[in-house]
């Protein structure tokens, strides 16, 4: 007899729910900065383990929206506790709540689904007093079914994660196969892992402002080579120059890393070709937004 559960992975901004996510699975899916709001959509990591099916849901950071983008993603996170079986709240150890997660709280304590709150970032804790303190406090805005600490990079406390997790699977059919890591399209990984790159070697906001767009993603049938085109978009002629870097630098270090990532999840060599694009105020057009594959419908 098979069982399942879906889990909804919420909380704040840059708070480790991409790096619990990736850690639980094993495998890159979701992609990790230190930048704020790097996830953009629900991405979902899929792990089978005999007769239970994990299903985790790693949602995009809440957070104030500032524009239609940052409000697409606020409500992809909302839906996402449609139809989970149970809900993991990601907080850290240190320092207070947020507004954002105060009304987070409120909105979980008012649902009927179940809650584990779980407390990122032990590994750099060394006085307990502080986590004992920070567990009380969150503690008393609402009944919690578990309560677990964890460091989503070295994997302590997951396991018990997974077993408070394994308390509310249902029994019913495997949703997806047995040896599926996710649900997401080859392109839209791909499309992810280039945008990881920009975050990571890109100034504070223009990554922020860019897309990215696989056009073509296609392979040579007498060759295991995946021929890859993409397209970066960004709001400013000014945001294109540095993209691209004196002498194309930075575009071909972008590229050349991304390659590599694409290449360890696809198994096969990868020919990326990436070029840019203006697209002034994409992040407010819903016409862009749902050209870029932003559609709460």
């Amino acid at each position: 007899m098979t069982k399942n559960v879906f889990v909804s992975i919420m909380g704040k901004a840059n708070v480790g729910k991409s790096s619990l996510m990736n850690c639980i699975m094993g495998e890159k899916i979701a992609i990790v900065t230190n930048k704020p709001q790097t996830t953009r959509n629900r991405i979902t990591g899929i792990l089978t383990e005999g007769e239970l099916q994990y299903v985790f849901i790693d949602t995009p950071g809440l957070h104030t929206p500032k524009s239609k983008l940052g409000s697409y993603m606020v409500k992809e996170a909302k839906q996402s506790i449609a139809g989970a079986d149970v809900v993991a709240l990601v907080i850290e150890w240190h320092g207070d709540l947020n507004d954002v997660e105060k009304a987070l709280i409120e909105s979980l304590k008012s649902s009927s689904l179940p809650v584990i709150l779980v407390i990122n970032k032990i590994d750099t804790l060394v006085d307990k007093e502080k986590l004992l303190k920070k567990i009380a406090l969150v503690s008393s805005l609402c009944k919690f079914d578990a309560v677990v600490p964890v460091c989503a990079l070295t994997g302590e406390g997951v396991d018990d994660f997974l077993s408070e997790v394994r308390k509310h699977s249902v029994t019913g059919h495997h949703f997806f196969d047995d040896d599926a890591l996710t649900d997401m399209p080859e392109r839209a990984i791909a499309a992810e892992i280039i945008r990881e790159k920009l975050l990571m070697n890109l100034r504070e906001e223009i990554p922020h402002g860019t897309a990215v767009m696989i056009e073509k993603m296609r392979q040579r049938e007498s060759q295991e080579i995946m021929d890859i085109e993409a397209c970066i978009v960004c709001e400013k002629e000014s945001h294109k120059g540095i993209i691209i870097g004196k002498g194309g630098n930075m575009l071909k270090n972008i590229s050349t890393k991304a390659r590599m990532d694409i290449e360890d999840f696809l198994g096969i060599k990868v020919n990326l070709k990436c070029f840019v694009r203006i697209k002034e105020g994409w992040r407010d057009s819903e016409i862009q937004l749902k050209n870029f594959g932003f559609n709460n419908d």
